[in-house]
């Protein structure tokens, strides 16, 4: 008996075609608003912009727009290059293009670009590598563009622009985070514009907070309307919504009456807080007002007449009233991490705020004065987590600078305070930032960077974060995403002349010797006492052959610091490969100098 016959699935009469593909999906930003205000309007803008910006720029770099949705845009390119070079001449032709304009006329959009495989269906594409691009656009900021991993690792060198590693990112419907590197106009800079024009103002709602006025009656409070102030920016810092310029760069105009306008110019920012903070026992009274940068404008004014102990909920107040006025959205995780802010105790609070005064002296003497105010705080209120990061940096400096008695055991005392920082309170950034600083140090690379991207995380407006996720990347040698760390926090910073020694410090090892020297001329204009930039600049001229300058700037180098030891400091920076500080010691040499 014969087998019965096999019947075979009939196979499709076309095989699926499917190819590597870069590509950009485009979205306008409050396209449903704007309709709804005025549709006609709208509607004829944003053609205006397809014609005129996207269409032309898309086919110049040789790309192919193969969808059109209501408000999006999607094309497909051959180079992954070419895609990216395209999104930021894009979003850098809108915001020209929108410079003249009333908010509600502009035309903004998110931009991402994926690299990965497409089906092909006549003239349109499907596929992850089309899905993965529009989720990519959502995470970009307005006016920015947001890249996938895979697209950065074909830029390295190749563009003008940095990226910023946002790290992982969770992304709707993928089980897996995926890596996303980020640009924005206005957010960053060329490492070679540290001593630019004034700085363009993002798209997104911008804002610097002026030092509060000390109203008390008693010059010794000065200290006290500080403290708010720095209180009110970091708690600004944690919305991702905002860019909020730092303490340092706010805090140049104390004790000035500047024009508003000429502070926004400067700042590149959109609005500007400021007021004043009265206490009287244990009661305070804030008053604050919001201004529109480039009119001078007042937007709103509110005062708040509280307990001491109530601080931090009338600080949770203060932001909360900028965000509404902004029409900012918080995420979901910024709002559950506001849910009841604790009471303090007006003690510990005095004892923080002057702490933090206290640690900006960076003074052996300071150093014992903080950790005892500190440790008067925990005993005070065991249960906050900030003094004990701080306790942790102390230490640290104590450690790196061989302070008080250091010895190599403060590195891992500073690691037990950070840690326990953390533990206190998981959304504390500075508890990251001290745990990430610690790690580094005990060559703990990648403990090290997935705390201080914790703290970016947490805080997306802090350039603290950003300069110590930039630090951990030099160290293990990836000075090219460093660079583009370090912008953005001159960006949010621009008076934080360290920043700039690190720019100068990274620009060296990747021999990129002109930005370099810039970098560290402008910082040496900061901050004229420098050694360690002295340092550097010394081995940027003896590695370009200009010798004599070598040999001059490593004279100035040691009258600033006689006891200046290169061997220290190459045994003491945790680079994962010495031979990137053997480069700086190999600069010296030529020049005939002895470290």
């Amino acid at each position: 008996m014969s087998a019965p016959p096999i019947h075979m699935p009939k196979m499709a009469e076309e095989r699926i075609q499917r190819r590597l593909a870069a590509i950009l999906a485009a979205d306008m930003v409050g396209y449903s608003r704007q309709m709804e205000r005025d549709e006609a309007n709208t509607l004829s803008a944003l053609k205006a912009r397809r014609r005129e910006v996207l269409e032309p720029l898309i086919a110049r770099h040789e790309g192919r727009i193969f969808k059109l949705i209501g408000d999006g845009v999607l094309a497909e390119f051959a180079s992954s290059v070419n895609a990216v070079q395209c999104a930021v001449e894009i979003q850098k032709a809108m915001s020209a293009a929108n410079s003249n304009l009333a908010d509600g006329e502009r035309v903004v959009m998110r931009i991402g670009v994926n690299l990965g495989d497409v089906m092909v269906e006549g003239s349109d594409l499907y596929g992850d590598g089309v899905n993965m691009a529009a989720r990519l656009e959502a995470l970009a900021e307005p006016g920015g563009v947001a890249i996938a991993d895979s697209v950065h690792e074909h830029l390295r060198g190749r563009i003008g622009v940095s990226f910023v590693d946002q790290g992982n990112r969770e992304v709707k419907n993928l089980e897996r985070p995926v890596r996303v590197w980020a640009w924005s106009p206005g957010t960053t800079l060329a490492p070679g514009e540290v001593a630019g024009e004034s700085p363009t103002i993002p798209e997104k709602p911008s804002i610097a907070v002026l030092p509060f006025q000390n109203m008390s009656g008693d010059p010794e409070q000065g200290y006290f309307a500080d403290g708010i102030t720095e209180d009110i920016i970091t708690d600004l810092s944690k919305v991702s919504g905002l860019f909020v310029i730092a303490r340092n760069s706010s805090f140049a105009y104390k004790g000035q009456s500047p024009d508003i306008r000429k502070v926004s110019r400067e700042l590149g920012v959109r609005y500007v807080l400021e007021g004043s903070v009265r206490r009287a026992g244990d009661r305070v009274r804030i008053t604050a007002q919001m201004i529109d940068g480039p009119s001078g404008g007042h937007l709103w004014a509110e005062r708040y007449d509280r307990e001491l102990a109530d601080i931090f909920e009338v600080q949770d107040e203060v932001t909360r009233t900028i965000v509404g006025a902004l029409k900012v959205r918080l995420t979901w995780g910024e709002e559950s991490k506001r849910d009841a802010r604790a009471k303090i105790k007006p003690e510990a609070y005095d004892l923080l705020v002057r702490s933090r005064q206290t640690m900006l002296q960076l003074r052996p003497e300071a150093a014992v004065e903080t950790r005892a105010m500190l440790d008067r705080v925990v005993a005070l209120d065991p249960e906050i987590a900030l003094p004990y990061a701080r306790l942790a940096m102390v230490t640290f400096a104590e450690y790196v600078n061989q302070w008080n008695g250091a010895t190599p055991d403060y590195l891992e005392k500073a690691l037990e305070l950070a840690r326990k920082a953390v533990a206190t309170d998981e959304n504390e950034p500075q508890g990251h930032i001290s745990l990430s600083l610690a790690l580094l140090w005990l060559r703990r690379y990648d403990e090290s960077e997935a705390a201080m991207e914790r703290a970016v995380a947490l805080a997306p407006n802090l350039a603290e974060a950003y300069t110590g996720l930039g630090n951990v990347r030099e160290m293990l040698g990836r000075a090219e995403d460093a660079i583009a760390l370090y912008t953005r926090a001159y960006r949010l910073d621009p008076q934080f002349d360290m920043t700039l020694h690190f720019m100068g410090r990274a620009l060296l090892a990747l021999g990129r010797f002109d930005e370099a020297e810039i970098a560290l001329k402008r910082r040496l204009a900061l901050l004229p006492r420098s050694d360690m930039s002295r340092f550097y600049l010394a081995s940027l001229y003896g590695l370009t052959g200009r010798h004599e300058e070598a040999r001059k700037t490593w004279r100035e180098m040691l009258e600033v610091n006689p006891r200046f030891s290169a061997e220290h400091i190459r045994q003491l920076l945790p680079y994962r490969d010495p031979a990137t500080i053997d480069r700086v010691m190999d600069g010296l040499k030529q020049a005939g100098i002895t470290a």
